[in-house]
């Protein structure tokens, strides 16, 4: 795992597949995502505070795998939408994937991941409902990628927590492997509207200034 500074206060935990985030108010901790089932000890020596919430973006394996472990250790809130609340708890399966022909090769080339054992969530969010961090975190509903993917969105800071409906490998761009096209398209484009300095993915780099500026010039490269 490599730790990257991204601002004072946040933190990218890169993995070998996918990231998550450690954002910092005082001794308060706040993680975004939880990376693969074997990543708990890892981001246990990244904490720089007390782990006071774990907030899902969705319920895939690399995003929610040591949910879990560190909840029960720590004690933390877990959050994540309503609609990926069942998935995340295990009591239903989620949807897979429709790929596009570009994507079924890069599907094929990943590593196989282990599975997220089920995590309780201790708070279901919607759109527009408001996180105690960062000065007051705004939760956006991206459905899409799965059909409870949100992002957050700090608008003091000016940063924007994007999941998988944004990514940034090589260049910024929608995230691949979605269940429905049309609706990943609209929530591609309703995060490029938002007032954003610094932009934080799943996957690939960090965009830590002009944020809004890639993610407009993304969507409007992306066709439904």
């Amino acid at each position: 795992m490599d730790v990257i500074e991204v601002l004072p206060g946040l933190r990218m935990l890169r993995f070998p597949v996918g990231s998550a985030y450690l954002w910092r108010d005082g001794s308060e901790v706040t993680l975004i995502d939880t990376g693969t089932a074997d990543c708990a000890a890892q981001i246990e020596e990244a904490l720089d505070g007390e782990l006071r919430r774990i907030v899902l973006t969705h319920w895939h394996e690399d995003h929610t795998g040591s949910a879990a472990e560190l909840a029960d250790r720590h004690g933390a809130q877990v959050v994540a939408h309503r609609l990926e609340a069942p998935v995340i708890q295990g009591r239903t399966a989620g949807a897979p994937p429709v790929l596009e022909e570009f994507e079924v090769a890069i599907r094929a080339a990943l590593p196989p991941l282990p599975a997220a054992p089920p995590c309780r969530v201790d708070r279901e969010v919607e759109d527009g409902d408001l996180l105690e961090f960062g000065g007051g975190a705004v939760v956006v509903a991206v459905p899409g990628h799965t059909d409870g993917s949100i992002a957050l969105h700090l608008p003091g800071p000016k940063v924007l927590f994007t999941g998988d409906a944004v990514a940034n490998v090589g260049r910024t761009m929608m995230g691949v492997f979605n269940t429905d096209r049309v609706r990943a398209v609209d929530s591609l484009h309703r995060l490029a509207g938002l007032e954003v300095e610094t932009a934080v993915f799943g996957h690939g780099e960090p965009v830590t200034r002009g944020a809004s500026a890639a993610l407009r010039q993304a969507a409007a490269a992306t066709v439904r």
